[in-house]
């Protein structure tokens, strides 16, 4: 599990993704989105910017990134 660490109140989808070295790119990171192969909290999400706060989960190709202050 990768924990990402917030800087500030909350962190975009798209970003999250780059920053646990799931993608490579925000293009990357707008396509798997897209194609509904992300989940946060247990819940297909299709939005980019979905602002993420402290104790959400994001799943993505098996992997799973936790969101923590």
């Amino acid at each position: 599990m990768e924990v990402i660490k917030l800087k500030d109140e909350f962190i975009k989808l798209g970003q999250a993704l780059k920053a646990a070295g799931c993608v490579n790119s925000g293009l990357e990171a707008k396509i798997v989105i897209k194609e509904g192969q992300v989940c946060v909290n247990g819940e297909v999400e299709y939005q980019r910017g979905k602002k993420l706060h402290e104790g959400d989960t994001v799943t993505f190709d098996g992997e799973t990134i936790k969101i923590e202050k």
